[in-house]
């Protein structure tokens, strides 16, 4: 009995095996991305809007949002400038059409 058992279990753990290297033998290649596709950031993307506000006033980005005012698409835009002497930033939010 304790034979047919170890046979048993030695003819699974083979075919397991060779379930195994069959699988990886028959795998699709991995597709690796082109280098030659840049990734292209849409221009009405309100956190991109966001991030050139942020840079031109001199802050950092808070939170760029998407948003309809009088019947427009707007990107609400919060920048936290820099404050004076040490003191707290201050919040700053701004509202810009989104084309």
């Amino acid at each position: 009995m304790k034979t047919f058992r170890s046979h048993i279990r030695s003819a699974t753990l083979a075919l397991a095996a060779a379930g195994l290297f069959a699988s990886q033998a028959i795998a699709m290649p991995v597709v690796q991305p082109s280098v030659e596709q840049p990734v292209v950031l849409a221009a009405n993307d309100c956190y991109a809007i966001g991030q050139q506000v942020a840079a031109q006033n001199g802050g950092t980005l808070a939170k760029a949002s998407q948003a309809t005012r009088g019947g427009q698409q707007v990107c609400v835009i919060v920048v936290l400038v820099p404050g004076k002497e040490g003191q707290r930033p201050r919040r700053s939010e701004i509202v810009v059409p989104l084309n």
